[in-house]
């Protein structure tokens, strides 16, 4: 019998009562050694000298992208390399979890298509393991049931069926768990489990049918380029001449990246996860469904008649910190280590008290590789052409299988998705997050946020202070509590001082990391109105550094060449004007959303979103002409940005500057080069992307501190103010702005985002995505993006919009809200998203102004509904200071209204 630890002192005597690990190293779900069975797949011994597309990894997301190259007809053309056996990673010992609830719509989409495509695997025959026996999330506090009731709110725009229930509806799902100290639970009948090992044995063996050929025992040793494009793979069984490389080595896919010349990112690091497997219970119901008990970090399922048991504890432990991963699976187990254990053990029998009188098997000890954000890690490598990864997918492999491989198989073959994957896609990172010392930091808190309560605005706790701008240490004495984006410390508001703030060694001002811990009224809302007030009534500082900057320079005009064909808006504009254009892809969506200043005839200087810095450059660096003309700078490092905002920021700039800055010398969205106090060579950009008035100083960093202090010493007879993300966010988010990676993404247009006008169809060069666009513009738009200030909402008391809140139209659903804020001159919740027209079968139709405004609209905030008031334009904000230049200029607008 197994005894509840809290009655010894130690928890070692645990160990006697199980089996060695290796006895049991097979696999979860089998008693036999299933990679030896007559289910395994037949395999080749030599591969081929020539294949289209090499897959480097044999589990079950490998076998799921040959599978689906294979239905597009490419099943001849790929083969796929296992180092070991196949299944033989992670494959082997994974939970089997399969929910449809994830964190993103992305994310969602791809687990969604994992399960039907595990559905039509099992009607054809084909063993996935698939039981559709649902999952119950257990809530023990009341905001914990705030998430699951934004969650069923947004079931109706993710298309799953779950509903809210009370503690003793949990009883009656599954007697065997406590329930006296729940609040609530989630059930989601749509979800169940599956095998990970039949799954990825499944789809092999399919692909096999379709022409795929697999080889075992067969090791990438070394991935050859040409030209920066794939050319070759060596493996310890011969070269193979390809076109295509897939990097879906699981756990060991970041060593497999420093197979290439240049090493290709791959951030992942392992943690040790545990798993907890009883003997075989009598009367245990096979179709119990998923237990997760958030707040406890842990999770049940039915195994075979046996309960396996696991979780995330908060603090996790990173496996092989040396940096030495083991190269084959037997090398990989680690010995159970109880006591770090112990933390979820504890949980486990506090959910399931029936738990202490069950025969306990084993407990395995199977590390996972996490990335340092917590998510899966898709698309093509910025560093090599044709190098794709699918990797990163922590315990859930199974779920993320079926979807990713489809994802990964139609970027090969049609170089698109047909979701969009950006907040996926590797080139999210930058060099810093693949490093082995920043990634043994930060997955201590990665596996954690499965579990964790997610407030909104997360910032992680590791891996901080490493991108830093100049002015850095004066914004932290001034009262910064920062947000980290890209590496990047940027204040997210600033707070005075209290004696817990203060150093007492060196009287300094802490370091703060941002915080919201709710999800209604947040704490820093009094000082983000304040910072507010000074951006539109007196002078606002903003620190700006982390903004992707890069110049592009040509002897001839070739760079205005390339850039009048990479993006939609005309940029040859005269020196000194600055334009707005997206990037846009075959498709018409956004690549990439920014700022042109036109330094000189050949030269330009690109303000892009921080999260843009890697993506951006790839999609420049994939486009530029083949004889070098064209030179590309990332400058991000090289410039400090601070943004002055706010009606007296003319007079304050002229004090410094001898520069004449009135309207007719320096207009808006004009660029100029200036001196500032002692410093020169500062580009100076009038416009503040936030639709203030005010300039972006964007200072070369050796002048950053002596500009600042200036700034700030001659602005304090103006009242000037430090202001913080937070407040240049609601700026924007009043003004109707929107920003890529929140609003914007590959698959949204201009035409559908009100920024027509700035898509020169008649421009002399066609640039990306014109096609697209003009039938767009033929056929009408399936969707518009507007803007919903909610009416009847008690910012005191009533939930808060966050982003992903479902929005209806007379009582019907019609899109979902992506951006949110105070709107502090509204004195309204303000929501920016998309609403589309959708016909009785949830097919969209044709969207017009009319449609949009003749609409009465609700908003679904936490399972309340709330009336909103739709806009189409950017308003015309009140102000004490209003000015006809900056007043004319709406960021969104119909080209019609123009």
């Amino acid at each position: 019998m197994w005894c509840q630890p809290k009655l010894y002192p130690g928890r070692s005597h645990l160990r006697k009562f199980y089996l060695p690990w290796n006895t049991y190293r097979r696999g979860i779900s089998s008693t036999t050694s299933r990679l030896e069975d007559n289910s395994h797949p037949n395999v080749i011994s030599a591969p081929p000298k020539e294949a289209r597309v090499v897959i480097c990894g044999g589990g079950v997301v490998g076998a799921a992208v040959a599978y689906h190259l294979a239905q597009m007809g490419w099943g001849p053309q790929t083969i796929i390399v296992e180092g070991g056996r196949l299944g033989g990673g992670t494959t082997w010992h994974s939970s089997g979890l399969i929910g449809a609830f994830k964190p993103s719509l992305a994310q969602l989409k791809l687990a969604q298509n994992s399960i039907a495509l595990y559905k039509a695997l099992e009607k054809i025959g084909r063993p996935t393991g698939w039981k559709q026996c649902g999952s119950l999330s257990l809530a023990r506090t009341k905001d914990r049931m705030t998430v699951f009731r934004r969650m069923k709110a947004q079931s109706v725009s993710w298309n799953i069926e779950c509903e809210l229930i009370s503690a003793e509806d949990v009883t009656q799902l599954c007697p065997m768990l406590r329930v006296d100290d729940l609040a609530g639970a989630l059930w989601i009948p749509g979800d169940g489990v599956g095998d990970p090992y039949q799954t990825c044995i499944s789809l092999i063996t399919e692909a096999q049918e379709k022409g795929v050929r697999v080889y075992e025992n067969c090791k990438v040793t070394h991935i050859v380029n040409k030209e920066n494009s794939i050319e070759a793979v060596e493996t310890t069984c011969g070269t193979v001449e390809c076109q295509f490389f897939v990097n879906c080595a699981g756990f060991w896919a970041r060593s497999v990246g420093k197979l290439s010349e240049p090493f290709v990112k791959v951030p992942l690091h392992p943690v040790e996860h545990y798993y907890l497997h009883t003997k075989p219970m009598v009367g245990l119901d096979p179709m119990t469904p998923v237990i997760r008990d958030l707040d406890g970090y842990i999770y049940f399922r039915e195994n075979n008649g046996r309960l396996l048991a696991g979780g995330f504890e908060p603090v996790a432990k990173p496996a092989f910190e040396n940096g030495v991963i083991p190269g084959n699976t037997n090398e990989r187990y680690l010995p159970e280590d109880w006591d770090h254990f112990h933390v979820l053990l504890e949980q486990m029998l506090h959910r399931m008290p029936s738990l202490g009188n069950v025969v306990l098997e084993r407990l395995c000890n199977g590390p996972e590789a996490f990335s340092p954000d917590c998510k899966w890690i898709v698309g093509e490598a910025p560093e090599i052409q044709n190098y794709y990864i699918a990797a990163g997918m922590k315990t859930v492999g199974i779920s993320a299988a079926g979807g990713i491989g489809q994802a990964t198989a139609e970027l090969i073959v049609n170089g698109s998705t047909s979701l969009d994957m950006y907040e996926l896609d590797v080139s999210r990172f930058l060099g810093l997050h693949n490093n082995r010392k920043f990634l043994r930091d930060r997955v201590k808190e990665v596996p954690g946020m499965h579990y964790a309560l997610q407030y909104p605005q997360h910032e992680f706790q590791t891996g901080r202070n490493l991108r830093m701008s100049p002015i850095y240490p004066k914004l932290r004495e001034a009262g910064a509590v920062f947000g980290q984006v890209m590496g990047y410390e940027r204040p997210s508001w600033f707070q005075p001082a209290d004696e817990n703030d203060i150093d007492p060694i060196d009287g300094s001002r802490k370091y703060k990391i941002a915080y919201t811990n709710t999800f209604g009224k947040p704490p820093w809302f009094d000082y983000v109105a304040n910072e507010y007030a000074a951006c539109r009534e007196t002078v606002g500082l903003s620190d700006y550094s982390s903004f992707t900057k890069i110049d592009l320079w040509s002897n001839g005009t070739e760079v205005v060449d390339l850039l009048q064909y990479l993006c939609s808006n005309d940029v040859d504009v005269p020196v000194g004007s600055i334009i707005h254009t997206g990037m846009q892809n075959h498709l018409g969506g956004y690549e990439n959303d920014c700022s042109l200043a036109r330094i000189a005839v050949n030269h330009y200087m690109m303000i892009a979103p921080t999260i843009q810095q890697t993506r951006c450059k790839n999609w420049i660096r994939r486009h530029l002409p083949s004889d070098g003309s064209v030179a590309v700078s990332d400058v991000t490092s090289a410039y400090t940005a601070i943004c002055i905002m706010g009606p007296a920021t003319r007079e304050l700039l002229s004090e410094l500057t001898d520069t004449d800055l009135n309207a007719k010398n320096f207009p808006f969205f004009t660029f100029k080069e200036l001196d500032v106090g002692l410093a020169n060579g500062i580009r100076a950009m009038n416009l503040t992307h936030t639709g203030e008035l005010g300039y972006v100083l964007y200072i070369p960093n050796e002048f950053a501190l002596h500009v600042y202090t200036r700034l700030i010493e001659a602005g304090e007879k103006y009242g000037i103010m430090h202001a913080g993300y937070y407040a240049t966010r609601a700026l924007r988010v009043e003004k109707f702005y929107a920003f890529w990676g929140q609003d914007l993404d590959t698959f949204t247009t201009p035409l559908e985002c009100g920024r027509a006008w700035r898509v020169k169809f008649d421009k002399s060069v066609d640039f990306i995505g014109r096609d697209a666009l003009l039938k767009q513009r033929e056929d009408g738009v399936r969707r518009k993006y507007v803007q919903l200030l909610v009416t009847d909402h008690d910012p005191d008391i009533d939930p808060w919009c966050w982003g992903g809140e479902p929005i209806y139209r007379d009582g019907k659903y019609c899109g979902m809200t992506t951006t949110t804020g105070y709107g502090f001159t509204f004195k309204k919740q303000v929501c920016l998203g998309f609403v589309q027209n959708l016909d009785e079968n949830g097919k969209t139709q044709d969207v017009s102004n009319e449609y949009v405004l003749s609409g009465d609209y609700e908003i679904d905030i936490s399972g309340i509904k709330f009336h909103a008031k739709c806009h189409l334009h950017s308003p015309n904000l009140p102000t004490k200071f209003p000015d006809t230049e900056r007043d004319s200029y709406h960021a969104t607008r119909d080209l019609q209204s123009t």
